[in-house]
């Protein structure tokens, strides 16, 4: 999973379409209570017969959301001299660009993902549903690259399958507590919590990989730790499944991320790039997430329960059908920038990813957070970009 791709056709149709997906992305609209303690998110309304998703004016426009991650992308590009050198085949400014249009619509699509997400998980409580939804979808979309003959198909052995699919369950799992906590606690709260995927990462490298961390390393994960139990203490909006479910998440998606290393790392990887990988890791999951959702949301959620709670159903589809294009969009784009940088380097922008989610969610939700709560937070995710930095700097074994 680490492994950037061997080759990724069209670069240039690539990169046109996420500065396109950038473009076109519109700005979701939703309501708010003043005072709420957690994501002030009213998303249902009457209207006549039907309740309707509330549009509501935003105090930050898009113009500024837009020219605040511009900024942070060409940030993080400037963040990557030596990466630069392995990633933008073009070379000089023109690699740089491209760079920076790719990181600027891995922003966008994740800061749309979590806003309609959370409108869709407000208006449905059903975390196995909608995680089934966005995996169809992305499975969709995958199925029709493959069709239009945009990517070649991955030569797949039975000895491949079998490897592929532990990672593909933790895969839908980690999704699911995701969509768990999501719907549970702020949406800057989740992403406070999962920010503390380098300890996972560490843990499981240790006790899979045999991999000891530096005295160094493990010191920046106190600022981790100790933030994310700061703003766990001090976040109104907390409760322990939401707290519980993004821990969860984390312990499953680095479980995928270091058994690629083991299960993957032979010489059958050579025959699959990573983007086939992730697209088989996608269809898999949406397969696995079927019988799952049939069995713990299957009975509740039907065409007559919907039309009991007088959703309006045509609009409830399309923000789940957005939440669900921009969930396969920003993991598609993170492998297509991985495929140009190097892991660490891909890291740190992950990193400044989660600050711009975090800032764009508290300001499109006005989630009322104490300045105690952000210093937590501000520590987190500053140990995180120090982890980043120090494995960047760490030698490598030989």
């Amino acid at each position: 999973m680490q492994r950037a791709a061997a080759s990724l056709s069209s670069s240039s149709r690539a990169t046109a379409w996420a500065a396109s997906a950038s473009r076109h992305a519109g700005v979701p609209s939703c309501s708010f209570t003043a005072g709420r303690q957690r994501d002030a998110v009213a998303p249902l309304r009457t209207h006549g017969q039907q309740q309707r998703l509330a549009p509501v004016p935003l105090s930050v426009s898009p113009a500024r959301i837009r020219a605040a991650l511009v900024a942070a992308a060409a940030a993080t590009a400037a963040e990557l001299p030596p990466a630069a050198d392995e990633a933008a085949t073009a070379g000089g400014i023109a690699g740089t660009a491209q760079l920076g249009a790719l990181i600027v619509a891995w922003y966008l699509l994740n800061i749309y993902f979590n806003i309609y997400n959370k409108q869709v998980l407000q208006a449905l409580p059903f975390p196995y549903t909608i995680t089934a939804f966005q995996l169809g979808f992305g499975s969709l979309a995958i199925l029709s690259m493959w069709a239009a003959r945009l990517h070649p198909l991955p030569r797949l052995s039975a000895a491949q399958l079998a490897k592929i699919a532990p990672l593909a369950a933790g895969h839908m799992l980690g999704t699911v507590f995701t969509n768990m906590s999501l719907g549970a606690v702020a949406v800057s709260f989740t992403h406070t919590i999962k920010a503390s995927e380098p300890f996972f990462t560490v843990l499981l490298s240790a006790f899979f990989l045999g991999e000891w961390p530096s005295l160094l390393v493990l010191g920046s994960l106190v600022p981790i730790v100790g933030g994310v139990a700061l703003a766990s203490l001090t976040e109104v909006s907390f409760n322990w499944v939401g707290f519980w479910s993004a821990m969860a998440s984390n312990l499953l998606n680095q479980t995928r991320n270091v058994l690629s290393k083991r299960l993957l790392g032979g010489e059958e990887e050579e025959s699959m790039d990573d983007i086939n990988l992730f697209s088989l890791i996608t269809v898999l999951s949406f397969l696995l997430s079927c019988p799952l959702m049939l069995l713990a949301e299957g009975v509740k959620f039907s065409p007559a329960y919907l039309h009991s709670t007088g959703l309006n159903l045509q609009e409830l589809c399309v923000r789940a059908a957005l939440a669900g294009l921009c969930f396969h969009g920003y993991q598609k784009i993170s492998y297509m920038i991985l495929a140009r940088v190097s892991p660490v380097t891909h890291s740190v922008a992950n990193c400044v990813k989660r600050v711009v989610v975090i800032v764009s969610s508290v300001l499109f939700f006005r989630t009322p957070i104490s300045p105690v709560n952000a210093l937590g937070t501000g520590a987190a995710l500053g140990g995180v970009y120090l982890y980043s930095r120090l494995k960047k700097s760490k030698p490598k074994s030989t």
